[in-house]
């Protein structure tokens, strides 16, 4: 599964709302000016999020989007199911062989869990300490 710009976009919107959460609406403008990106192309991805339940919309001179729920009850896989689609490593897994099935069940199944457990409040407070994350080996 590849996460297009659709979702990767669509994520930074929805942890800046998360960010200036109850401090009322954020325009698209000033997200897409904080992260160089295309105002043009964030107001696109933040339709879906609207229909979907995931933001509101608040009108007026200092009006633009506020998330519709606390953001420990957004995940990121509500986000990135409305704009990519289904989770899913591979089309029709049904009709792969059973041994091949199931690693890409436990693929997808890794991946939800991930995206389903990470709240958008998880993606706000991140703090970068600079360490990576990976195995050491010794021989």
């Amino acid at each position: 599964m590849k996460i297009s710009t659709k979702g990767r976009y669509g994520l930074t919107i929805m942890i800046e709302l998360a960010k200036h959460y109850g401090e009322g609406p954020k325009s698209l403008k000033s997200i897409a000016q904080t992260h160089n990106l295309s105002e043009h192309y964030l107001e696109q991805l933040i339709a879906p999020l609207r229909n979907a339940g995931l933001v509101k919309s608040v009108r007026g001179a200092y009006g633009g989007y506020v998330l519709s729920k606390d953001p420990q009850e957004i995940t990121s896989g509500d986000v990135i199911r409305v704009l990519e689609g289904p989770i899913t490593p591979v089309e029709g897994i049904e009709e792969e062989e059973p041994v091949k099935r199931q690693l890409w069940i436990r693929i997808r199944d890794a991946v939800k869990d991930v995206l389903d457990n990470t709240t958008l409040m998880d993606l706000a407070n991140y703090k970068d300490t600079g360490e990576i994350d990976s195995y050491m080996y010794y021989i």
